[in-house]
């Protein structure tokens, strides 16, 4: 699909579609939302260069397994954090290093939570974390988040998916109002309508949104769970979005509070989606942060 060749391994009870290049030590790349493995194509053979890289479509999106077709709670960070662990004991991978953004940077924090000894670095595009709190529904934020609401419809994939055209109107706009460059993805956006209208792929992410929504209450009120309460202490690195809509850049100030060991910085001329709009900049810091930890 990318020039970059397809894998697949049973794990965890589904098939999970991988994009492998490279040698070296490994770094599995964890997409978000509305994306799939395809969003890391610039990003695997920069650095493939030095590491063994690994990009699965998570549960739901992609070329992975959908195991329910239809709207489902089972889709949540602890589940997707089971699959991407079961991908790693069968691909006899002791220790990552994990690239994250968006809904991977929940599965991300969820594995280093539960078990920190698999992983020697974190490096996030965003960092979604409890600490954002009750700003994910401040009043000038709530016309961000409506997705997240609209993704629960039970309904809300059959409308999307009604067509190629409605499809193509709904994945764009995310596409364009959260880039920097509202023409970013254009060269690929046929290629994400494809994915998205393949049977179950719009359910699939959206049964992301389902599973974590309590969770989502909680961090709004201000209730973190009771392990979010402790520090991850996993070496981090977060490079943010100067200009992200959906993810305030602002918003870093509590980080110290959930990590040990971080470091932060923004990045201009980027918004939400910066490993696709500026690779050779999430390279090179990705490259820098892993060659140290």
């Amino acid at each position: 699909m990318t020039g970059l060749k397809s894998h697949y391994i049973s794990a965890n009870g589904v098939r999970i579609h991988y994009l492998r290049e490279g040698r070296g030590p490994t770094l599995l790349l964890l997409h978000g939302w509305p994306e799939f493995c395809r969003v890391w194509r610039k990003c695997i053979p920069r650095l493939g260069v030095e590491f063994d890289v690994i990009a699965p479509d998570l549960r739901g999106f992609g070329d992975t397994e959908k195991p329910v077709h239809g709207p489902s709670a089972n889709a949540g960070a602890d589940v997707h954090a089971a699959d991407v662990l079961a991908l790693m004991d069968g691909l006899g991978l002791e220790r990552v290093g994990i690239v994250s953004h968006d809904v991977g940077a929940h599965v991300a924090q969820s594995i280093a939570h539960d078990h920190p000894d698999r992983l020697h670095g974190l490096f996030f595009f965003n960092c979604p974390y409890a600490g954002i709190g009750a700003r994910w529904a401040a009043p000038d934020h709530l016309s961000e988040i409506w997705y997240q609401s609209f993704h629960q419809q039970p309904w809300a994939a059959a409308l999307v998916g009604s067509s190629r055209e409605t499809c193509r109107a709904y994945i764009g706009h995310f596409l364009r109002h959260w880039a920097h460059d509202p023409h970013a993805f254009d060269e690929d956006l046929e290629a994400w309508v494809d994915n998205f209208m393949k049977p179950g792929n719009l359910q699939g992410g959206f049964n992301w949104y389902i599973s974590m929504h309590q969770a989502r209450l909680a961090v709004i009120r201000g209730e973190a769970p009771k392990r979010g309460r402790l520090p991850i202490s996993v070496p981090a690195r977060v490079l943010w979005r100067a200009s992200d809509p959906v993810l305030r850049s602002e918003w870093s100030d509590r980080l110290d509070e959930f990590f040990s060991d971080i470091e932060v910085s923004v990045a201009p001329e980027a918004a939400h989606f910066v490993h696709y709009e500026q690779p050779v900049l999430a390279c090179r810091e990705i490259e820098a942060f892993f060659r140290r930890v």
